[in-house]
């Protein structure tokens, strides 16, 4: 499973990501979850399972997702609050809700 999480600087995402990947189940060690700037979407989303949007470019979702639709991947938008208080698991849970719609 290949998760890219789409942010406006990173600052603030490798920590999300830290989280993320400490609260990865046993069976979900093999995800790799990867960071871009949104002015990178357009060159590197279609090499991903689920899309996360980071709360500070939402104002993009409907552009994006779009593009993610005609590719059949999900593209969702991450809590304010989970994103700020990087709460891996939480973020997570959206990801396995992506999984088992599919």
């Amino acid at each position: 499973m290949k998760i890219l999480l789409v942010c406006s600087a990173g600052m603030s995402t490798t920590l999300v990501i830290r989280k993320m990947e400490n609260a990865l189940l046993e069976d979900e060690k093999n995800w790799e979850i990867d960071a871009r700037p949104v002015e990178q979407f357009k060159e590197v989303y279609k090499d991903y399972d689920v899309i996360l949007l980071a709360p500070q470019i939402r104002y993009k979702k409907d552009e994006l997702e779009k593009l993610s639709k005609s590719e059949n991947i999900p593209l969702v938008t991450i809590n304010t609050i989970d994103y700020g208080l990087a709460k891996g698991e939480n973020i997570l849970d959206i990801i396995r809700e992506q999984i088992d719609k599919k």
